[in-house]
């Protein structure tokens, strides 16, 4: 018994000299949460930059029109019909866009969020649509007509339409997440753009009116009328508008690489939509390829 006492007691003095030679582990310091982030890059703090790529602008023009016609036609029998017609096309222009940009991350761990600003300026985005369109309006609701007589309104229309967009500025928010030398990134936020838009339409009107009559031997015949000019709404009305601006929204995604130290390139798509102007919607599709420091 003694024996074995006086070994168990070498055998613990032996085991505390042991661990007294090794190293101050971290998992014994509680640094085991050191481990949890794998950074090797530092994205947070102020940075700006520059960047070119490749814009598609989609215009809408099928109701731009629309307000002119429906002036035309106010307060007539005509409005009604002719306020839907879709008179112009939808067209697609491409061209080349130019800017910089400006912001701030902050980044906890491997999330980095952000607020950046931009501003672009687009090449050549010019768009344009013209188109005619004929009708034969018979007896409209809220026209009058004498008994037996039926009245054609025979309506042409012929109008043209065009949008440039000369640039714009953003305002985004920005996630992104560290992958070391990458950071990819998605972004949202709220756009101004500025636009010349302008849109013509003439319209011509003649009214024919026919007569249902019965012979002298009860045959029911109808007898054409001549068309006559109709003053009130045979006309042409302008409208243009220069460096209007536009609100809109803005989304894309992104990506990001550290070149050197504050250095980093960038690519990334940018979706633009703008609301209405004069009855014309644009939206945009942007490519485009940066570089950019970090300070």
């Amino acid at each position: 018994m003694r024996r074995l006492m006086l070994a168990a007691a070498m055998l613990g003095t032996v085991s505390a000299a042991h661990a007294a030679d090794m190293p101050d582990l971290p998992v014994l310091r509680g640094g085991f949460t050191d481990g949890l982030s794998k950074t090797t890059r530092n994205w947070d703090g102020f940075y700006a930059g520059g960047s070119f790529g490749y814009s598609s602008a989609s215009t809408d023009f099928s109701q731009s029109v629309v307000g002119l016609t429906n002036f035309i036609f106010r307060d007539s029998v005509l409005q009604g019909p002719t306020s839907s017609w879709s008179l112009l096309n939808k067209t697609t222009t491409q061209g080349a866009n130019f800017g910089g940009f400006v912001g701030r991350n902050w980044q906890w761990y491997d999330a980095v969020l952000g607020l950046e600003g931009t501003y672009t300026y687009f090449n050549k985005i010019a768009s344009q649509s013209s188109g005619s369109n004929s009708l034969d309006i018979v007896n409209p609701p809220g026209d009058v007509q004498p008994v037996g007589v039926t009245n054609h309104y025979l309506t042409t229309l012929t109008g043209t339409a065009a949008a440039t967009v000369k640039d714009m500025v953003t305002l985004r928010g920005r996630v992104g997440w560290d992958g070391g030398d990458f950071m990819p990134y998605a972004f949202a936020g709220a756009a101004v753009g500025r636009m010349d838009v302008s849109r013509t339409v003439t319209s011509d009107v003649q009214l024919r009116q026919d007569a249902t009559v019965q012979d002298p031997f009860g045959n029911v015949i109808t007898i054409i009328g001549t068309p006559q000019p109709v003053p009130a709404q045979s006309q042409t009305q302008t409208q243009h508008r220069t460096n209007n601006f536009v609100v809109g929204w803005v989304a894309g995604l992104g990506l990001e690489y550290c070149l050197w130290e504050g250095l980093f390139a960038r690519v990334e798509y940018e979706y633009v939509k703008f609301s209405p102007v004069m009855n014309t919607s644009v939206t945009l599709n942007n490519a485009r390829v940066g570089l950019g420091y970090k300070f």
